[in-house]
Order: C-alpha cells, then structure tokens, then sequence
C-alpha cells in the first residue's frame, strides 16, 4: 500500500460527530479508541440525564394543567391539592406555554400566580420561599421583577406526588 493513500471517516453517535483522517491504520485505532471510550461513556451520561421535553411534561401533567386562550391554567380545581402543588402546577403549565411556544417565559411573578391561581400573594410568597430552598422553584433576579420557574427537580418531585395522588385514586381516576 502507497504511503500516499489516505482514509477520513465522519462518525456521528447522537450529538458527537467526529471526523477521523490518515493512513488507514491510524483511522481504525483512532476510530476503534473512539468507540470503546466515548460510547459507553455517552450512553452511561445518558442514563443519569434528566431534561423534560414538551412532550414528557405534557404526558406527566395532562390531567392537571391546560393551556387556554387565558394562558396556562391549572386544571384540577375541583381535586383537593395543596398550595404548594397549585403553585407548582402552575408553574409547569407556564413552562408547556412557552416550550410550545404560546408564552414568551416560562417564568411567572408572585402577581401572575395570584391572578390565575386565587391564592393569596402572601401564601404565595411563602411556598415560593419553601420551593426555593428546596430547589423546586429558581427565582430570577436578572431583571429584579421576582419571577419564579419550576426547575427540574420540582418537575421531577411534582410528577412523583401526583401519580402517587392517582394511584391512591384508584383505577380510572386522575
């Protein structure tokens, strides 16, 4: 074989895409390298990612939260959910609204949530404060308006209480 020939290979494994060029021998240890460490390494990063789609949440969510020509609503007033999980809910209806593009933000200030929700600004006030410390709510300051968003642990905690809240509703119940 001439010294002259040369191999370039494009590999593309989910998001990494990665080009490989030279004698061929030194393609195929680079390639043969590539797959052996950074393969497993990506499906093991994987498996300990978490980030809701638009898709996710509205499944996890349907039964609970809508999005009206109003904006987002929380949609179970007649089931029996604490403040904080109305909050929540909220929240998480605000962040359908803009990951589906029907809302510029999906943050929500202590005045938005009492307009929706009915809540006192005051009970309000002092769940965000609790959500926050327990990193189920991140206050943005950025414009110093106090708006609130779910993050992702208060969507991952909510969706636990709620299906533990239907299971214990019992078949065909939300």
């Amino acid at each position: 074989m001439s010294s002259d020939h040369q191999l370039s290979i494009v590999v593309s494994y989910g998001d990494a895409r990665v080009e490989f060029s030279g004698p061929p021998e030194v393609v195929m240890r680079s390639l043969h390298e590539f797959v052996s460490k950074v393969v497993p390494n990506m499906d093991l990063a994987r498996t300990i990612t978490v980030n809701y789609s638009l898709n996710d949440l509205i499944q996890m969510f349907k039964e609970q939260v809508r999005i009206t020509p109003e904006g987002p609503r929380v949609w179970a007033q007649d089931k029996k959910l604490s403040d904080r999980e109305v909050i929540l809910l909220q929240l998480v209806a605000a962040k359908i609204a803009s990951l589906s593009n029907k809302s510029t933000t999906d943050a929500m200030s202590v005045g938005e949530i009492e307009s929706v929700t009915g809540l006192y600004p005051k009970t309000i006030s002092s769940r965000l404060s609790e959500l926050s410390k327990s990193a189920q709510v991140e206050r943005l300051d950025a414009q110093g308006g106090g708006k609130y968003r779910i993050s992702t642990v208060g969507v991952s905690r909510l969706a636990d209480q709620v299906s533990k809240r239907a299971r214990a509703a019992g078949p065909g119940q939300p």
